[in-house]
């Protein structure tokens, strides 16, 4: 009986953040970025900034720190973040003017993956709304089961995110190759000027 409410909590952990996972976001953007500069190392990258964040999200909820956090709060969150969206993604536009696409040598090329994962998360409102309305909820629904089915949900969670955007970047560091010059800097502007409107839509909304 136990087995079956831990694989259920699993399932539910891995199917919600698949779903979540494949809708266009900031995320999948600095995985795209990324994966463009180093190569497939950067999905993973990516990923680990984000389970970073969601580790202290997830201890926050287990010590009802969450309840704490109110509308004016969520909107201090959305503009402060849409903000920090907005400069990421100009940040995004300036490097690609001065970015030079060499597919022999881009893999040797230094990145902020793992940082990008980090901003894109704790700068996402939704990402907050996310956890502070279903996450918590969920969380707070194993722990009753106990601790390892608590366990058992962020695992299936961080392995459908895992999953996600390790393809993502395994499918653009195959394509490279593919990519011009003048390809390589469009794709990048593209998702600098995605990450401007998706932060501008947050800071004004």
């Amino acid at each position: 009986m136990l087995m079956l409410e831990l694989f259920k909590m699993f399932s539910i952990g891995f199917i919600v953040a698949l779903t979540g996972a494949l809708v266009p976001g900031p995320m999948l953007f600095v995985t795209i970025e990324g994966t463009l500069k180093k190569g497939w190392r950067a999905g993973p990258e990516v990923f680990l900034g984000h389970a970073i964040i969601e580790t202290l999200v997830l201890i926050l909820i287990l010590f009802g720190l969450t309840a704490l956090i109110g509308e004016r709060e969520m909107a201090f969150i959305s503009v402060t973040g849409g903000l920090a969206l907005v400069v990421f993604g100009m940040m995004t536009i300036m490097g690609a003017r001065n970015t030079s696409y060499d597919s022999q040598s881009q893999d040797k090329v230094p990145s902020n993956s793992l940082v990008a994962g980090i901003v894109t998360s704790v700068s996402n409102p939704y990402f907050w709304i996310w956890w502070l309305a279903v996450g918590s909820a969920l969380v707070l629904e194993s722990y009753k089961i106990g601790m390892v089915a608590v366990l058992f949900f962020i695992i299936g969670h961080w392995l459908a995110d895992l999953g996600w955007f390790t393809a993502v970047s395994l499918s653009f560091s195959r394509g490279r190759g593919m990519f011009s010059q003048r390809t390589y800097k469009q794709i990048l502007v593209s998702c600098g000027i995605f990450l401007i409107l998706f932060g501008g839509w947050f800071a004004i909304g």
